[in-house]
């Protein structure tokens, strides 16, 4: 029994599949690079928001109280923050690296008593700028 024309070509040949799938992996090649940076500037994006925000709640901190938070974590205690934001780079509210007041030349001040007046991020990565994140 012969087989007709028209059912022998209903099928791919194997030369077509592999043609759709090698285009298939140049598009993927190209567009998993720029997939990774996209992700990269948006944790970047919410890492600056974030020290924005904390940054502006311990100026208020400041105004309301005429002293400067004695932890990041203070913020959330006197309800500021309803939790301390996760930093987007290192994946944890944890790392925040407290900066803390400078105590006065003439006299010695512990530095538990000493507040925080600024916040960085503790990851020591590279942003896309080349500038590291524990720098902003």
């Amino acid at each position: 029994m012969w087989i007709s024309r028209k059912e022998r070509a209903s099928g791919f040949t194997l030369i077509e599949i592999l043609v759709v799938l090698s285009i298939i992996g140049i598009l993927l090649g190209l567009a998993v690079p720029q997939y990774q940076i996209s992700v990269k500037r948006a944790r970047e994006a919410v890492l600056k928001e974030n020290l924005f925000i904390m940054r502006k709640l311990i100026d208020q901190y400041y105004q309301d109280k005429h002293r400067y938070p004695p932890s990041l974590q203070s913020l959330v205690e006197e309800n500021y923050l309803k939790s301390l934001p996760v930093d987007p780079i290192t994946g944890s509210n944890e790392t925040w690296i407290e900066i803390r007041e400078i105590p006065p030349a003439d006299e010695y001040v512990p530095t538990e008593n000493l507040g925080v007046i600024d916040v960085k991020s503790g990851s020591e990565a590279r942003a896309l700028d080349g500038s590291y994140y524990n720098t902003w």
